[in-house]
């Protein structure tokens, strides 16, 4: 055979390989796809499809797919295919499908009734056969044969009725059972990521290609599952709450728009409970925690980044911003009981909720700020030190503007965190669960000037007042509902109401780190 009659051989023959192992990727991708909606409980795993359920037709895929790519790889090691595979898949697949084998055994030796020491005598086997199966082979073979096997074992089960609809597991020693409408989702995810990946690299003709095209697969289905399950909740929460929302809602009438939700309270003399004291209270303790941690936080990022000797002191103040960050929000929850309320009339107050929002927001932004001025180019500070312009001047006219749309970042990540905190808000400003719409802080309108210290008074700061968090954790876990007609309509309205008021207040941010980066950059 000629050279270049065997090129064009070899060519139409990848080209074929080529188009299978795509389409074997496409119908992982597909399996990936349905098993998530099967998990989220947007189809059913009993639903019909070609006349069987769609366990079964889950199963037959299952093991076609790991059967093709058992077929990929041998088509690749008795050179049916120009690929180009490396010695060994690699420590770390052989790692992964031994950890995966391991617990295979493990968990089918449980359901078989196998005590402890069966356990782990089985997936210790199983596991230690798949190491070798995956390093010792080349890897077109290490690649392709665990996860053909693990494929074919899953579809089997599926297809044959062991693991489906009606299927119940009890787990011995713990409270709890598994079911099928659980499992059978997650093993067709589970499997389909396995085959999808292998499938990849089968199709870049393994090798670096192949690795490459594998960990896109991958990033790309487990990526796109998490924003499918993000848009999932979000949708959810929209079709529960749109209904509540736009309850009373009307257009023209002796007003352009009514919107009794959002402009009026739940008292009992509302025609329709809304939400407006609790939307304020929210708005306003996100406003007051910000006012006191992004000057406080940014001024200390300054010190610290610009004129503090770093050291220890600098060490152990980040230490400190890191662990603060962690601390869960009913720590500063029982800080606020227990420091700020006694100085603030001894009793629930909105500026301690905003005072205690405020110090879970600090760490962040501090963190945050700090790094943003730390990524200022140095060559900045140089041509401003040259014009012989202050160290202040420097920071605050070259090193500020240049770290403002960090800090920015910063904000929008903490605003988005403490805007739906509950606990702290509990131990610290919760006001009437269903207030009146005359409840509501008129925090500008309540300044107050004396001539005695201090000065400046305002009682809507130092009274206790509701906020969206506080209303709907009433509402649900207390079943508190008053004069509502409606509650689950309603709490599902105010859940939506929470949603969109975090959104409003990233899109603030992102629009502010907007306009500074396009002014920085002008």
């Amino acid at each position: 055979m000629s050279r270049a009659t065997r090129t064009a051989l070899v060519r139409d023959d990848r080209t074929l390989y080529e188009a299978v192992a795509g389409t074997a990727v496409g119908l992982s991708g597909v399996a990936f796809v349905v098993g998530l909606a099967a998990l989220l409980g947007l189809v059913g795993i009993d639903a019909p499809v070609a006349g069987v359920g769609l366990s079964v037709a889950l199963g037959a895929l299952l093991l076609a797919l790991g059967a093709s790519v058992v077929g990929f790889g041998m088509a690749s090691r008795f050179g049916f295919v120009d690929a180009a595979p490396q010695p060994s898949a690699g420590i770390v697949a052989a790692v992964a499908f031994t950890a995966i084998w391991g617990a295979v055994g493990a968990a089918a030796s449980g359901a078989a009734g196998v005590g402890t020491g069966g356990r782990l005598a089985l997936g210790a086997v199983l596991g230690g056969t798949a190491f070798a199966a995956t390093a010792f082979p080349r890897e077109d073979v290490g690649s392709t044969a665990p996860a053909g096997a693990l494929a074919v074992l899953c579809g089997l089960s599926l297809l044959t009725g062991l693991i489906g609809p009606g299927w119940e597991r009890a787990l011995d020693g713990y409270n709890a059972t598994l079911f099928g409408d659980t499992v059978v989702p997650a093993v067709v995810l589970f499997a389909s990521l396995v085959t999808g990946w292998s499938a990849a690299k089968a199709y870049g003709g393994f090798g670096a290609r192949g690795r490459n095209v594998g960990a896109y697969v991958l990033i790309y289905l487990v990526v796109g599952s998490i924003l499918a399950v993000l848009v999932g909740l979000v949708a959810f929460v929209a079709a529960k709450g749109l209904p509540g929302l736009f309850n009373g809602f009307s257009l023209g009438g002796s007003g352009l728009v009514s919107w009794p939700f959002l402009t009026s309270g739940a008292g009992l003399t509302a025609e329709v409970a809304g939400v407006f004291p609790a939307l304020l209270g929210t708005i306003w303790l996100v406003a007051g925690a910000v006012l006191f941690a992004v000057p406080t936080g940014v001024g200390a990022a300054v010190f610290l980044s610009e004129y503090a000797e770093q050291g220890r002191f600098t060490g152990a103040v980040e230490v400190a911003t890191n662990g603060l960050w962690s601390t869960p929000s009913i720590v500063f929850g029982l800080f606020g009981a227990a420091f700020l309320i006694p100085r603030f009339g001894n009793q629930k107050s909105l500026i301690a909720g905003m005072l205690t929002l405020g110090f879970m927001l600090l760490p962040l932004v501090l963190i945050t700020s700090r790094e943003a001025i730390l990524a200022v180019p140095d060559e900045y500070r140089d041509a401003s030190a040259a014009l012989g312009v202050s160290k202040w001047q420097t920071v605050r006219s070259v090193v500020l503007p240049a770290a403002i749309p960090g800090v920015t970042t910063g904000v929008i990540l903490g605003v988005g965190r403490i805007a739906g905190e509950t606990a702290p808000i509990l131990l610290t400003m919760g006001g009437g669960v269903l207030p009146a719409k005359s409840a509501a802080p008129d925090v500008l309108g309540s300044f107050r000037l004396s001539a005695s210290p201090p000065f400046v008074s305002n009682p809507s700061l130092l009274e206790a007042t509701s906020a969206l968090p506080y209303q709907l954790y009433a509402l649900i876990t207390a079943g508190l509902s008053g004069n509502i007609q409606n509650p689950q309509e309603y709490a599902w309205g105010l859940a939506l109401t929470l949603l969109l008021v975090v959104l409003a207040f990233y899109a603030v941010g992102i629009a502010t780190r907007y306009y500074f980066r396009r002014k920085l950059h002008q």
